[in-house]
């Protein structure tokens, strides 16, 4: 006598691991597909790149410089009396409103002509600039202040743009990356006005001057 054929019937157990198996696998490509792409990218703001204005009043005149930055954003460097302030908007009218173009260092002091650009899938969330402040209690052997370096970090749009982080490149041998996970950490939860702009990693001259 020829028996029939056994089904083989999953078990519970079986069912169950296999769909853990299918969920967890689900999860996976969610999580692969919502991961940011974090990097960073460089434009320049020497004036042979941006258009420049000057209001034409003697030796040490104003000027407002306007450089392309990324995805459609501009940079906007106002000096004054050897002293910047740099702002980032959509364009110039837009980002002299921010709370950046308002915010200045009391020793004169300037930028360098690279702005380092952190951004998540393309999208720029914060810029980082290094700054040169004078020291008028450490003259060189002519007499002229000698300049403290110190890396800011700051917010980009949507909300209002600002200075989230500063770093100090003397007290710090890794200050670029300091910098870079201060933009990466702070900057999007950054709150403008209520927020403390935090020093990051050790303090020193520069963070000193700047906070004056």
């Amino acid at each position: 006598m020829t028996g029939r054929p056994m089904r083989c019937i999953p078990s519970t157990v079986t069912i169950l691991v296999t769909a853990l198996t299918l969920l967890a696998a689900s999860a996976a490509l969610i999580l692969q597909s919502n991961a940011e792409t974090i990097g960073s990218s460089y434009t320049s703001t020497a004036p042979r790149d941006c258009r420049v204005r000057s209001a034409g009043n003697g030796v040490d005149d104003s000027t407002v410089r306007v450089c392309p930055g990324k995805n459609g954003l501009i940079v906007l460097i106002a000096e004054d009396d050897l002293r910047e302030t740099v702002s980032v908007g959509r364009n110039r009218l837009g980002a002299s409103r921010e709370p950046a173009a308002q915010t200045w260092f009391g020793p004169f002091n300037s930028t360098t002509n690279t702005v380092e650009w952190r951004a998540a899938n393309g999208r720029p969330y914060a810029t980082i600039q290094r700054w040169h402040i004078a020291d008028n209690a450490d003259p060189d052997k002519d007499g002229r202040p000698i300049a403290k370096q110190m890396l800011a970090v700051t917010r980009l749009s949507p909300g209002p743009v600002c200075h989230v982080a500063y770093v100090d490149v003397a007290a710090n041998p890794d200050a670029n990356e300091l910098a870079r996970r201060a933009a990466d950490e702070l900057a999007r939860q950054f709150k403008c006005g209520q927020d403390k702009v935090k020093t990051v990693g050790n303090s020193g001259r520069a963070v000193e001057l700047a906070s004056r």
